[in-house]
């Protein structure tokens, strides 16, 4: 009889033993899922930012000659010349718009964000009121999709 109830003692601590493997087999496999679904988030997310950013060094190459066409615009007289300038500019325009570029927004007047801008000189500020404000953008800023590929430059109040 002695040697039943260490039998069944035996099984009973065996089967505890195999009921906290199989938990911590559990645990560990559902930990290993977790994981390996947080990868699989984060590996789609990195594609899907990669496939919206993809052309960046291409047109953030690109934006130093859509400069140089609004500045000619801006300081040729003949007519003919600026419709050229203007037509070429709108279609440069036009295809980094379709492939996800927008101007950041930026005038004189509101509040610099060092967040949003760059501030190239700090100037006296005619009144009071324009502490702290843009007083001139000296050069537009861009953005890809949500990332600022370069940043407005301006002229801050003092």
């Amino acid at each position: 009889m002695a040697d039943k109830k260490e039998a069944k003692v035996d099984l009973c601590q065996q089967l505890e033993e195999l009921n906290e493997n199989l938990k911590q087999e559990k645990d560990k496999y559902l930990r290993l899922f977790a994981e390996f679904e947080n990868f699989k988030k984060r590996t789609t997310k990195e594609r899907i930012d990669l496939f919206k950013t993809a052309g960046q060094e291409v047109i953030t190459s690109l934006l130093p000659i859509l400069d140089d066409f609004e500045r000619a615009i801006v300081q040729t007289s003949d007519e003919n010349e600026i419709e050229g300038f203007l037509l070429i500019n709108n279609k440069l325009s036009d295809v980094l718009k379709s492939n996800g570029l927008t101007v950041t927004e930026t005038k004189v007047g509101d509040t610099f964000d060092a967040e949003v801008h760059e501030a190239i000189t700090l100037i006296p500020a005619p009144e009071a009121s324009q502490k702290g404000k843009i007083i001139d953008v000296t050069e537009k800023g861009y953005q890809l999709g949500d990332k600022i590929i370069r940043f407005p430059k301006v002229v801050v109040g003092q």
